[in-house]
């Protein structure tokens, strides 16, 4: 694989309370807007964060996976907090 086959790679840290992401989850809001390490504008769909809910939130540091066309591949937590 060379590297432009490779996915880029982007982390940013992510605190949103559960409350927070109801609105989300209800379809109020879509997308998720987020800055990087890097201090790059990240948007991508709530849904990509899901399965990270948990009864307090999402919180930790994330990084997010697009293909050369900017398409989003995944999501990973690297860390909670």
């Amino acid at each position: 694989m060379n590297s432009k086959d490779s996915p880029r790679r982007i982390r940013f840290q992510l605190a949103i309370s559960a409350e927070k992401y109801l609105a989300f989850y209800q379809g109020v809001a879509r997308d998720i807007m987020v800055h990087s390490e890097d201090n790059k504008s990240i948007r991508f769909p709530a849904g990509a964060i899901r399965s990270f809910l948990t009864h307090e939130g999402i919180f930790g540091t994330f990084e997010i996976q697009f293909d050369e066309n900017n398409k989003l591949i995944r999501v990973i937590q690297i860390n909670a907090e």
